[in-house]
């Protein structure tokens, strides 16, 4: 059963839930307005996380947030936090694109320690809660038990106009498309670390994320049994800019595989820091849940680290979801 954590996140998702499936329904008749959805978009993802704050504020008023839209707040308990993005997926939203999601992370001593991603029009609830698990609603996840990249469904997501990092970014695809059986690109980072937790991807990277892009979904993926890292294969940092999720069999293999990709390109893409925020900056490596992973991993390389610190940060320079 979900502890009372999760009925507080599940409970603040669904209530501004119901207003974001509304407004997607203005949306798509928006769209062959003149004004055309935009402005409209824009107040419905404010509406959201104004739900979304009043909500998780009144359950547990001494914590920190630190939101999309509206930035930080700091809070009496400085050793805890939510981490939220009100409409993961903001353009597939404004083009009337049935997907997006609610992403609510809980930080504690710089540790990412439980995680809702909501897709409010399939009604799919993905939580995960250190050393409990991951579920999809009621139902255990585990990531999927695929070994060869020949046969991995990976997604990623695309820089957009006007952002640094393109050249390495076509490199890497490149690469994935000569080695695996598949590249996906939905527009919804949350979504795409709760699909990996869930066995339908098998991996997934990109650059340029911002803290709350990818704060649930690394304690998805990890208590699925997966592995998250950076792109360099360093514990994965909220604010650290790339990303590498995938189950405990292929991250290996993916993550050399976009390194020799990266090697050949002439971009940098190391993110610049930002001040960590309060409390211890690493986090366990496993989830006690997969102990089964940690034990065939033990002696294993640091780069294959799953766990999640507050590290360094990056501007948000990613594919604009």
């Amino acid at each position: 059963m979900p502890s009372a954590t999760i009925n507080v996140m599940e409970a603040a998702a669904r209530k501004a839930a119901r207003g974001l499936i509304r407004d997607f329904g203005e949306v798509e008749n928006l769209q062959v307005s003149r004004k055309g959805p935009a402005d409209y978009v824009t107040e419905a993802d404010r509406r959201a996380e104004r739900i979304l704050r009043a909500e998780l504020a009144k359950a547990r008023p001494g914590f920190g947030l630190l939101m999309e839209e509206s930035g930080e707040t700091e809070g009496e308990d400085t050793r805890r936090r939510w981490i939220v993005d009100p409409l993961d997926g903001t353009t597939n939203f404004l083009h009337g694109i049935p997907h997006f999601a609610i992403s609510i992370g809980l930080e504690e001593d710089g540790a990412m320690v439980a995680g809702v991603v909501y897709e409010p029009l399939r009604d799919e609830l993905f939580w995960a809660e250190k050393g409990v698990g991951c579920y999809l609603n009621r139902r255990r996840l585990r990531v999927s038990s695929r070994q060869r990249l020949s046969e991995a469904v990976l997604a990623t997501g695309i820089p957009f106009k006007g952002r640094a990092g393109k050249h390495a970014f076509l490199a890497t695809v490149e690469s994935a498309i000569d080695n695996t059986a598949g590249i996906r690109r939905l527009g919804s980072a949350a979504l795409d670390l709760a699909y990996v937790a869930a066995g339908r991807y098998d991996g997934f990277w990109e650059f340029g994320l911002s803290p709350w892009d990818v704060a649930a979904g690394i304690v998805l993926v990890r208590e699925a049994g997966g592995f998250v890292t950076d792109i360099a294969g360093r514990p994965a940092a909220i604010g650290g800019g790339s990303i590498l999720a995938a189950n405990d069999r292929l991250h290996g293999a993916v993550r050399q595989m976009l390194d020799n990709s990266l090697k050949a390109s002439d971009e940098d893409l190391a993110p610049k820091s930002l001040p960590p925020h309060g409390g211890s900056s690493r986090a366990p490596v496993r989830s006690p849940v997969a102990g089964d992973v940690c034990r065939r991993q033990e002696g294993a390389a640091d780069n294959d680290a799953s766990g999640t610190d507050r590290g360094s940060a990056a501007p948000p320079t990613g594919s604009g979801r």
